[in-house]
């Protein structure tokens, strides 16, 4: 098997994957007939423009906001796009979120509320909490991003320096109805968990905010202090105000890999799914899983079916150097290393956001290759891993995964494919 041919049958799987999750084909299969009366769509995330656009395809024009990342909008005809920044939050983000709010506020009971949240949304729909400035919180976001920290525990903290986030979106529109349509990029798929839960309440506290800071290491200025010192806004899942809301998950991780694993069965491989919840350090990840797939080829024989192995989830990159990198191309080259340039082992880790950490690389490809290309080109792979520099790593080979926006976001596409030695 050559690099070029594994390299496609493995961009061919991850596309597969981003389709399956593609906002106008979920929508279709859970959006109801349009209410009666006044209704307004809102949103935040990485699919939720293409969400909206599909929502208009069937409900026709509406009114509304939906906050997106800057390169995702699209073409609506009632409901506004607002673009903002990711990972983190710009005044663009800020003020939106403030006008949306504002549009919740005038609701009454006899209202519908349509929520389209995905991926992202964290960090797009932003309001601090008491006196927090938008650079504070800016910084306090950076430094979640570079502490290894799990997706779970930044989301916490981002709730509770929020006027937005842990119910307090669906809290302002209540008495309304609401209707929350979900695309899930978190471990799980608790709502509670995407895009830091806007229609979902947490019993989390503010306490528990400040020791995931302190854990971590993590300066925390005055005025967060006094945020999460003062009564939370953050509402417990049975609060009142959340009783008018549902909350449904339209496209999950699971789904994207078992298509992908139908269409890998339909071409003859033999397919084993790690598991589509996977978190951890990406060059662990990268390694633990690079040693499967050596044991798993050591047991073949020569006439055995090609195995691939697929896992989901969300890596997090603790950041050592100031390289560029992001989790999936970070998990590619420290499996490539650990595979030591076996043959027949080929590797490609995506975001199916297309963005991998805070670069617009979906993430890369490996193959027994890789570190014998990349000494000829007088490159050291292991001082790029030190140094978080895996992007610049797979730039310098023409191994980058690169898609643009793909409008969806269901997290990390992991696959190792493995063929027999002759």
């Amino acid at each position: 098997m050559t690099n070029a041919s594994a390299k496609k049958i493995l961009t061919d799987l991850f596309a597969c994957a981003v389709e399956t999750a593609d906002p106008m084909q979920r929508i279709a299969h859970a959006l109801p007939s349009k209410p009666q009366g006044r209704v307004v769509v809102v949103g935040a995330g990485k699919a939720s423009a293409r969400m909206a656009e599909a929502v208009e395809g069937i409900w026709g024009p509406c009114k509304g906001l939906v906050i997106t990342r800057y390169g995702y909008t699209r073409p609506c005809q009632g409901i506004e796009i607002v673009e903002a920044a990711h990972p983190v939050p710009d005044q663009n983000g800020a003020d939106a979120t403030r006008r949306m709010l504002e549009i919740l506020r005038k609701l009454g009971p006899d209202d519908f509320v349509l929520a389209l949240i995905s991926g992202g949304g964290s960090a797009l729909l932003t309001d601090p909490a008491g006196s927090i400035t938008n650079a504070e919180k800016q910084q306090i976001n950076t430094d979640l991003l570079a502490s290894g920290a799990p997706i779970g525990q930044m989301n916490i903290v981002r709730k509770h320096l929020s006027r937005v986030k842990g119910g307090q979106l669906a809290a302002v529109a209540h008495p309304a109805r609401m209707l929350a349509l979900m695309i899930s990029d978190v471990p799980g798929d608790a709502p509670a968990s995407i895009a830091s839960g806007p229609t979902v309440g947490d019993a989390s506290t503010a306490q528990d905010a400040v020791e995931i800071l302190q854990n971590f290491a993590i300066e925390i200025p005055a005025s967060i202090k006094v945020a999460l010192a003062a009564k939370t806004g953050v509402l417990r899942p049975d609060a009142p105000e959340l009783s008018k809301v549902e909350n449904v998950i339209i496209a999950a991780p699971s789904q994207s890999l078992a298509a992908a694993a139908r269409l890998a069965q339909g071409d003859g491989f033999k397919v084993r799914i790690l598991g589509d919840a996977i978190e951890g350090e990406a060059r662990d990840l990268g390694q633990s899983q690079a040693r499967i797939a050596l044991e798993i080829q050591r047991d073949m024989s020569a006439k055995d079916m090609p195995v691939l192995l697929l896992s989901g989830g969300e890596c997090t990159v603790t950041r050592r150097g100031n390289g560029c990198g992001g989790p999936n191309a970070e998990y590619t080259l420290a499996a490539a290393l650990a595979l030591n340039a076996a043959d027949n082992i080929f590797v490609l880790a995506c975001d199916t956001d297309g963005v991998d950490g805070a670069a617009e690389v979906a993430g890369a490809f490996a193959g027994p290759d890789t570190l014998q290309k990349a000494k000829d080109l007088g490159l050291e792979a292991r001082s790029f891993l030190d140094k978080n520099d895996s992007h610049s790593f797979f730039e310098k080979l023409a191994d980058q995964i690169i898609t643009g926006p793909t409008l969806t976001n269901v997290n990390d596409f992991r696959a190792i494919l493995i063929y027999p030695n002759a």
